[in-house]
């Protein structure tokens, strides 16, 4: 087991666990080991921590909690870069940003693609697909307010 200090506190963590970014991510290129941090709430978001550098540290989800038909396959390159074996699983993550107001965005036009045997990921672009770098997470109304909104219409 090996250890670094983080804005979370002393890690332990597992060298054979690291998620590993060939190339990096996007603003963190030279970045390339992280260690996924359990949440301790339940809920949909989970942290991964930079082994190289303490103070990063990002908050990821699966854009399919929000999405639904959120999807996005690796490319032949994309696939080689991750170790992605033909009939393996690749999942998309995106990273969630908590903005100053407590706003909540997901950065849909960048996801991340990993490959869960290899424990590699790469960040992708999306041109021209519509996402957007900070898209909102949906507004879920609650079923009685809006059956009582729809009432006095």
């Amino acid at each position: 087991m090996n250890k670094i200090n983080s804005r979370f506190g002393e890690i332990e963590y597992d060298p054979n666990l690291v998620l590993n970014f060939p190339e990096g991510l996007i603003g963190f290129e030279g970045l390339r080991d992280f260690v996924v941090m359990h949440n301790e709430k339940e809920g949909p978001l989970f942290w991964i921590q930079s082994v190289e550098d303490p103070q990063v540290a990002l908050v990821l989800t699966d854009p399919t909690n929000f999405f639904l038909d959120y999807q996005v396959a690796p490319e032949a390159d994309e696939a080689t870069k991750i170790n992605l074996g033909e009939d393996e699983q690749c999942f998309s993550l995106v990273v969630v940003t908590v903005h100053a107001d407590q706003h909540v965005t997901l950065n849909l036009a960048a996801p991340i693609l990993f490959a869960p045997q290899s424990n590699k990921a790469i960040q992708v672009i999306l041109e021209n697909s519509g996402y957007d770098i900070q898209t909102p997470l949906p507004i879920i109304e609650k079923k009685a307010e809006a059956e009582e909104e729809n009432a006095e219409k």
